[in-house]
């Protein structure tokens, strides 16, 4: 246990700089001053700015981040709220941002152009909204988990609730699971292949969970009910306020906060493979069936997210507590940078079909390869077909 009198930052080097998470939900409340004070309509991109561009150069620049919370300090970094409030505070700033954005969507001062570059950036607000939703949904603590629903209501991707928590945790780093891109599927065939599974499987295991309490589907006590039913209340609310003609711009930031979440899904597993047991059953997931990446500024973004490793070996572990581990494979940079690579599906094979092979010592087979490839795959790396 910490002893009594020890300065909080000596058990969290990165304590103070956790509040920087916040940031992404301030894309949406930044361009209109931004562009007020400089006259750079190109502000009003900001969210892909800042994703795609600027914290790729901040990785580069700042690099890894070598630290990992002490055995001893785990009880002390759990219990402390300050942590929970860093993700708390993401949801109002989200929601006032996109208030702000729809009273813009509804007026006649911004161009289209200028208008679809706020929706793309209230877009990124939004896939990164679900990321604080994926913190906040592996907690037991009710509100946490109501909170985790509210977050998701920005995107209408509510079933993720159910199925990032009893259906990708279960089968991740297997064929079965949609949410597991395969070795030679690109990111173009993985979204829809990906969105659709997740869908029918969140379907299926909310179906089942309330089939044996003894609840129908049209039931207060469905989860992915309750998770739509705040959409249908958000977006509701919004068109009633500021109209029909904002709904193009409310509906394509949802989607572009969908694709950001499945094209983050897409490098976390690409290609790894569970080992399997004498049974034929897959092993426990371990550091090695996730990608990691330690980059620091990253890392604060996205509270942790690159430690995937430790998240899947220990999913209850809170952000703050998660480790960066030596067994898992290593990406060469920080997810924001692999984003970009995977839009390129050439140049993301050429980074990264070789580390999976090297992960796997030479031995192709053990991948998770998609199979109407697997041939060309195992030929092009000497293997037998």
């Amino acid at each position: 246990m910490q002893s009594v009198g020890k300065p909080r930052g000596s058990v969290d080097p990165k304590r103070h700089l956790w509040v920087l998470g916040l940031i992404a939900p301030s894309c949406a409340l930044l361009p209109s001053q931004l562009v007020l004070h400089t006259g750079a309509v190109a502000l009003w991109w900001i969210g892909p700015i800042i994703v795609l561009i600027v914290i790729p150069i901040l990785d580069r620049l700042v690099g890894e981040d070598g630290s990992n919370p002490r055995d001893e300090d785990y009880e002390l970094l759990s219990k402390d709220r300050y942590y929970r409030w860093c993700t708390y505070l993401f949801l109002p700033i989200q929601l006032i941002g996109l208030g702000i954005a729809c009273y813009m969507w509804a007026g006649d001062e911004l161009s289209i152009v200028d208008k679809l570059g706020l929706a793309a950036t209230l877009g990124f607000v939004s896939g990164i909204g679900i990321n604080a939703a994926h913190e906040l949904g592996h907690r037991v603590e009710p509100m946490e988990r109501w909170l985790a629903k509210i977050a998701l209501a920005q995107s209408g991707y509510g079933h993720f609730f159910v199925e990032h928590n009893r259906g990708h945790h279960v089968r991740v780093a297997t064929p079965q699971d949609p949410a597991s891109a395969r070795m030679g599927e690109s990111l173009w065939e993985f979204l829809p292949r990906t969105i659709s599974g997740g869908f029918c499987s969140a379907l299926t295991l909310e179906h089942e969970r309330l089939t044996r309490k003894g609840h129908r589907w049209w039931s207060v006590h469905n989860n992915i009910l309750q998770a739509w039913s705040m959409s249908v209340v958000l977006f509701g609310t919004l068109l009633a306020i500021f109209g029909l003609r904002i709904s193009p711009y409310l509906l394509l930031q949802a989607v572009i906060g969908i694709a950001l979440l499945e094209t983050v899904n897409y490098v976390e597993h690409y290609g790894l493979l569970r080992a399997r047991r004498p049974s034929g059953s897959y092993a426990r997931c371990s550091p090695s069936d996730s990608w990691n990446s330690d980059r620091l500024v990253t890392n604060i973004f996205l509270f942790h997210l690159q430690r995937h490793s430790d998240h899947h070996a220990n999913p209850g572990r809170r952000y703050q507590t998660l480790r960066s581990s030596t067994q898992a494979p290593q990406l060469p940079a920080g997810y924001a940078t692999m984003i970009v690579l995977a839009v390129i599906p050439p140049l993301w094979r050429r980074v990264m079909d070789h580390r999976v092979l090297a992960h796997y010592g030479g031995d192709i087979t053990l991948a998770n390869i998609q199979p109407r490839k697997r041939r060309r795959i195992l030929t092009d790396f000497g293997a037998t077909v």
